[in-house]
């Protein structure tokens, strides 16, 4: 996929997109916790299929849908079809963890953002989701939806990888190896993305919910999903 794009808005992308962005991603393995502690995932093989599918069946479904929306809605400068969109995004999370996953850090964007002054349509004290946010600083920034879905889809697999080498545990260079295999599965995931309609938007991974509901009362944990 040719992504064309200026270099003032790559380096924007570099940072929105970067593990130092203080949005504590780091802090949710979205639910791969509860998978590593039951044994469904063990090792390097299991990370590749479990990251993997979500980035199909979810990533490319849900949030790269909404993703692309926003976008379009910040750009027509519809405050109502955002408020609109991001209902939707906050609706397709399954569980409890699931949605303060996307919340918690949509407020630490927010709080960023707001520092950065760059302008969203939400009310401090209600539940904004972090693709909502991640497509208003995308606009902001002039990039297009595919460089912002690049980014958006590589930040969320860099995290699922941290979370896998700490609690397999995998090694620096497996984990990097797994980073590459899984490169293929960003582009393929952005180019679907592009056939799903809005009434079309929604996941059904029914092992992702129930290890993310199980995580909630798990004896012992590192992470906050």
């Amino acid at each position: 996929m040719a992504i064309v794009t200026t270099e003032a808005s790559l380096l924007r992308l570099l940072q929105l997109s970067s593990v130092s962005l203080p949005v504590g991603g780091y802090a949710f393995s979205q639910s791969m916790e509860y998978a590593i502690d039951q044994g469904w995932v063990k090792n390097k093989a299991d990370v590749l299929d479990w990251t993997g599918l979500q980035i199909q069946q979810s990533v490319a479904r849900v949030d790269l849908p909404v993703l692309r929306l926003c976008m379009d809605a910040a750009q027509q400068e519809n405050t109502a079809r955002l408020l609109e969109l991001n209902d939707l995004a906050l609706a397709c999370r399954e569980t409890k963890e699931l949605r303060l996953n996307d919340t918690a850090m949509g407020e630490a964007l927010s709080r960023l953002m707001r520092s950065l002054e760059i302008d969203t349509p939400f009310e401090r004290s209600e539940d904004i989701s972090f693709v909502a946010l991640f497509a208003i600083a995308a606009h902001h920034w002039q990039m297009g939806f595919d460089l912002a879905a690049l980014g958006f889809t590589w930040s969320w697999l860099e995290n699922q990888i941290a979370a896998a080498t700490k609690l397999v545990p995998l090694g620096q260079t497996q984990a990097q190896e797994l980073l590459g295999e899984l490169q293929g599965d960003i582009h393929q995931a952005i180019a679907l993305s592009l056939t799903v309609k809005e009434d079309r938007i929604g996941a059904g991974l029914p092992t992702i919910a129930i290890a993310s509901a199980q995580h909630e009362t798990q004896y012992s944990r590192l992470f906050r999903s």
